[in-house]
């Protein structure tokens, strides 16, 4: 694949991921201005339900691909000397799939809670 192929890839899934995470965020905004989802409770047992379970972990994956190509785009563009561009982009990777781990323990333990 070639160079301008590939950024045009990564252009792409940027704005598809920016798409989802606007209107999941939306939504969630809008449940919480609609009111009566004030208690933990309650939003513990909206997010142990397995639509929303997977709702969010796409948007977990949405946001984790977003700010890698974000992050790996401004490294590659900004960032000179190889090596130490080759740490930020590992250091940056296994934050991000720290974050993402973090984060699907997080949903699982709601279903597993509710």
């Amino acid at each position: 694949m070639s160079r301008t192929a590939s950024g045009l890839r990564a252009w792409v899934l940027q704005r598809i991921t920016a798409i989802y995470l606007g209107l999941f965020t939306l939504y969630l905004l809008a449940l919480m201005l609609a009111g009566g989802h004030g208690d933990w409770r309650h939003w513990r047992d909206l997010f142990a339900q397995p639509l929303m379970s997977v709702a969010t972990l796409l948007y977990v994956l949405a946001l984790l691909l977003h700010a890698w190509i974000g992050m790996r785009d401004v490294l590659l563009d900004y960032v000179r000397p190889l090596a130490l561009r080759i740490s930020l982009l590992a250091l940056v990777g296994f934050g991000l799939v720290a974050c993402g781990l973090w984060a699907a323990q997080a949903l699982l333990l709601a279903r597993l809670h509710s």
